[in-house]
């Protein structure tokens, strides 16, 4: 938390971190567009802003792509805004939601996570069913984990397994894997309290994609860092995954929920 006080301390940071919230993913060349500030300078603030967690880089070919991480400022608003009273801390601005706040054009989310375990026992949390149903709130996940194969959805032990759309697109064992999103289903209209209308207008919305990057870190904790992106401008989806709807808890709940379990032996209360 340091670190990242620290690193929001200086304005030419903050107008990094800004012109990520603005269009989250990209690099370094894409950064330094427009600013009168030298390319080895924002490479510096970047690896600071990279320290502190708040930004996640991912290599694609030869460039890194640099993406918004809200982790840490959930962090932050978490431990110091639940100290005051809310309705006077509401005249400052809320961090955690200024800075996950995506644009309409091109919404991603981007969460970065150290977890005590290995790569090899990380990979099998995100592939074999006895492993996610006890953290994806009872769902199993089942697949061949081949590229182009299904990936079914198991609600309960002795539910049939159902094909909701998504598919396998990048398998590389202990290493990434990604895989199209399902689009809403009914149950959803129902849980979030949508008019038939408004499921309609939800059910219009494209297929996103999920990557999940597993890194070794250090002699005994993996990096994992999850894309949510390719959503419809406007996402309805996009705001159910990274929580910002009412009943969702999204990515990060369940991201918490996945590290304490290996960490523990135990998940987060439902």
């Amino acid at each position: 938390m340091d670190d990242a006080f620290r690193a929001l301390a200086d304005p030419s940071r903050r107008r990094l971190l800004d012109r990520l919230n603005d269009r989250n993913g990209q690099t370094l060349r894409e950064l330094c567009d427009g600013l009168a500030t030298s390319r080895q300078a924002v490479s510096k603030h970047l690896a600071v802003l990279e320290a502190a967690h708040l930004v996640t880089s991912i290599r694609r070919g030869r460039e890194k792509v640099h993406y918004l991480n809200a982790a840490p400022i959930n962090a932050i608003a978490d431990r110091w805004l639940s100290r005051y009273d809310r309705e006077r801390a509401a005249a400052l601005a809320d961090l955690s939601t200024a800075l996950e706040r995506q644009s309409m054009e091109s919404p991603a989310f981007v969460y970065t996570t150290y977890v005590r375990t290995t790569p090899q026992r990380l990979w099998a949390a995100l592939i074999e069913p006895a492993f996610t149903r006890r953290y994806w709130g009872g769902v199993a996940l089942a697949s061949d984990w081949q590229v182009g194969s299904p990936v079914l959805w198991q609600d309960t032990p002795d539910g049939e397994p159902r094909d909701l759309g998504q598919r396998v697109l990048v398998a590389e064992p202990y290493r990434r894997l990604s895989y199209s999103w399902h689009g809403f289903q009914p149950e959803h209209a129902e849980h979030f309290g949508w008019s038939p209308e408004q499921l309609a207008a939800r059910l219009g919305e494209r297929r996103s994609k999920v990557t999940f990057e597993i890194e070794p870190h250090g002699d005994a904790a993996v990096r994992l860092t999850v894309v949510h992106d390719d959503f419809s401008p406007d996402s309805e989806m996009h705001r159910a995954i990274s929580g910002q709807l009412d009943g969702s808890g999204g990515w990060p709940e369940l991201l918490a929920s996945l590290k304490t379990l290996l960490e523990t032996g135990e998940t987060i209360p439902a």
